[in-house]
């Protein structure tokens, strides 16, 4: 691209990642800067040119660009190197590409939960794939092999990133213009009988690019177990992606990401009838199974009207279904229940630079269909209801404005808000201010950033049935209307560079109403989502990224210090009839109390590393701190204090790649096989310890056609 009369350019609809900007210039030297392009931001970039074959320099005036204050949200952001290299995290059920990185995000009972919360959302290209269900899935969205860069947002978003308050995650895929009619082949084999493998193809033409994908999954082992031993516990899945750009000018651009998989689970038990885990929920009797199948397709068309201008369009549909199978010998108790979701709709954004304002402007909404079957048949003599299923409809609709105010180079304002209208069984509305600030000390470089901002929820689009409120009434409980959560969320933190270091340290804190989580319907493997009358989520974080030292690799380190607490009364879902008695399950003292998901501190601290003869080594550590004793001062206690007990993994990789074309890579996770549990709150399966030691070898080939 060449320059105007002033010396300077300007890339439009240019997707996040990490890029190398080189400036040449007749009678000067060669010049270039590293750059990371996040969603919603404008870098800009100073050069200093040296002439060529002299010591004196032309000066553009102002000093190189230090932390973007484009932003005031904690982002981070993962390549798809980043991904290949961390221990585990390109498995398809891996999560490690967000725990390794990502400060007070982990794995319990078998969910991810962020910044103390458990819904999150996933963007493929900055479109939301929406997904109401809470504890009922289990499978991925997108497979981690497909990625090619992955943002994390932890709070304080902008207006237009929608309203999950805990965790964003912005998936680019993959497109074809990295490859050239190029395919990689990926085999693994390991322990548990685990296979891991898949196929990927793509290439391009100067205006067309093309990303395919199949895959297939296996193993003895999937979710966590009730007890250190694994039964019962395989895990298997298959799907295809793909994706497709057409640039027919130099202003259009159109493209198609799809994807469709199946995955299944069984659900592990604790084999012996006689153990506390089976007193407190028996599953020894139980064979049961959980199928997911999951489906997405999006469409996007991106029109650049000016450089300062840019219109798109993104209409998208969603199935998502999760058929959870009681064996047909299960005792006590044969659960089947199949929740199927039906979603279409579209995002339409307008992003508009002009004078030092980054204005967007837009629309999004779906419309979605749930169907829902139960059946919960007893085999001990307990008395049966008959089966139900119903389906409902539903539908959010959200407008939003954002504008971030550059009042002088080194600070930006940011406003907005987002109005959600959700109708279903019952209807709500929310109007909800987002402020923000980012400030570069001059010279220092830091960036101080705040946030202060509202957040609205939808609820899912659930109702119970006459029969299933039947059975809720035989175990002392009833259902009342689930209402969104809404939460108010502030948050102030630095970055701080030095020598390509950088260290960022945010505080935080959110507020909930109706805050949304998830309880089982009595003796019964039906979990039904409830919310609480308030949470109050409080924590800090430290993250530390270094540059590539000595061109051998780079550090990670990622903390949080956390509490995330809830108070009765249950106010949505599975509640406790009127008037209240003592037989209800759900009568809670009212008070804050940590969640069952509530870990003081956590710890990820990691390296990748390059090493000589295209040798590499990734490794990482954690430490937890110790989830919430569900069972402290009960007889079934069977650890001392509030929480359980502290636990420490280390993850190691080490590959080697041959004629450019060959990798071959060990995998371990959990190497010294530490283990503990991790929790003893009820969801799949009942209690849960944390992963054994998994050692898995891995093939990769990449070849032409």
């Amino acid at each position: 691209m060449d320059s105007d009369v002033n010396g300077e350019f300007v890339f439009t609809a240019v997707p996040i990642g990490n890029y190398t900007v080189t400036v040449l210039s007749k009678g000067f030297q060669q010049a270039s800067q590293d750059v990371g392009v996040q969603s919603d931001t404008s870098p800009v970039l100073h050069f200093q040119l040296t002439i060529e074959g002299a010591t004196e320099n032309v000066v553009v005036p102002e000093t190189a660009a230090g932390p973007t204050t484009d932003s005031a949200t904690p982002t981070t952001m993962l390549s798809r190197t980043d991904i290949q290299r961390t221990p585990g995290a390109e498995r398809t059920n891996g999560m490690e590409m967000i725990t390794d990185y990502v400060p007070a995000s982990y794995i319990t009972h078998d969910m991810l939960h962020m910044m103390g919360g458990h819904q999150v959302n996933w963007l493929i290209d900055g479109v939301p794939i929406p997904n109401t269900n809470i504890a009922t899935n289990l499978g991925p969205q997108i497979l981690p092999g497909d990625i090619d860069t992955l943002e994390v947002y932890s709070g304080s978003y902008d207006a237009d990133y929608g309203d999950r308050a805990y965790g964003v995650f912005n998936v680019v895929p993959r497109t074809g213009f990295e490859r050239d009619k190029e395919c990689d082949l990926v085999f693994t084999a390991g322990n548990f009988y685990q296979t891991d493998d898949q196929i990927s193809c793509g290439g391009h033409t100067p205006r067309f690019a093309y990303y395919g994908s199949l895959n297939g999954n296996r193993s003895n082992y999937g979710l966590q177990t009730p007890i250190p031993r694994v039964v019962n516990d395989g895990v298997n899945g298959f799907g295809g992606f793909a994706s497709f750009i057409f640039n027919p000018d130099a202003k259009d651009q159109y493209r198609v990401v799809t994807s469709l998989r199946r995955d299944y689970y069984q659900i592990p038990i604790d084999p012996d009838p006689n153990s506390l885990e089976n007193q407190v929920y028996p599953s020894s009797g139980l064979h049961d199974a959980e199928v997911e199948p999951d489906g997405y397709v999006t469409f996007s068309w991106v029109r650049t009207f000016s450089p300062n201008t840019l219109f798109t369009v993104s209409p998208f549909y969603h199935y998502n279904g999760a058929d959870y199978n009681g064996g047909p010998n299960d005792a006590p108790v044969i659960s089947t229940v199949h929740q199927h979701a039906n979603y279409a709709g579209a995002q339409i954004a307008l992003n508009q630079n002009f004078w030092k304002n980054d204005l967007q402007v837009g629309v999004y909404g779906f419309g979605q269909h749930q169907y829902n079957y139960f059946n919960n048949v007893f085999t001990d003599g307990t008395p049966n209801v008959p089966s139900s299923s119903i389906g409902v409809n539903g539908g959010v609709v959200s407008e939003f404005i954002n504008d971030k105010f550059k009042v002088t180079p080194w600070f930006t304002l940011i406003a907005g808000f987002r109005a959600t209208q959700f109708t279903s069984t019952i209807s709500e509305t929310a109007t909800d201010p987002r402020f923000g600030a980012a400030l570069r000390i001059p010279r220092l470089n830091w960036v101080l950033s705040g946030f202060y901002g509202y957040y609205y929820q939808a609820p899912p689009v659930s109702t119970a049935t006459g029969a299933l409120l039947d059975l809720a009434n035989s175990q002392n409980s009833t259902f009342s209307p689930l209402r969104g959560e809404r939460d108010i969320q502030w948050q102030y933190g630095v970055t701080i560079p030095y020598r390509n270091w950088t260290l960022s340290a945010n505080n935080y804190e959110t507020r909930a109403e109706n805050w949304l989580d998830h309880n089982n319907i009595g003796e019964s493997n039906i979990f039904w989502p409830i919310t609480w009358s308030s949470a109050l989520v409080q924590g800090w974080s430290l993250t530390l990224r270094s540059p590539n030292v000595l061109n051998h690799g780079q550090f990670h380190l990622a903390y949080a210090n956390q509490i995330a607490q809830a108070t009765s009364p249950i106010t949505g879902g599975l509640i406790c009839p009127v008037p209240v008695t003592s037989a209800c399950p759900l009568d809670i003292p009212p008070g804050l109390a940590p969640a069952d998901h509530d870990q003081r501190n956590t710890l990820n601290l990691g390296f990748n590393g390059t090493l000589p003869w295209k040798v590499f080594a990734s490794t990482n550590v954690y430490y937890g701190s110790g989830f919430t004793n569900g069972l402290e001062g009960t007889p079934q206690a069977q650890y001392p204090g509030a929480y359980l007990p502290g636990h420490t993994t280390f993850d190691l990789a080490v590959g080697k790649t041959f004629a450019d074309k060959y990798t071959i890579s060990v995998n371990s996770l959990n190497v010294a096989n530490r283990r503990v549990q991790l929790d003893n709150s009820l969801t799949f399966g009942g209690f849960h310890w944390n992963d054994p030691r998994q050692i898995y070898g891995e093939f990769r080939y990449r070849f032409k056609y």
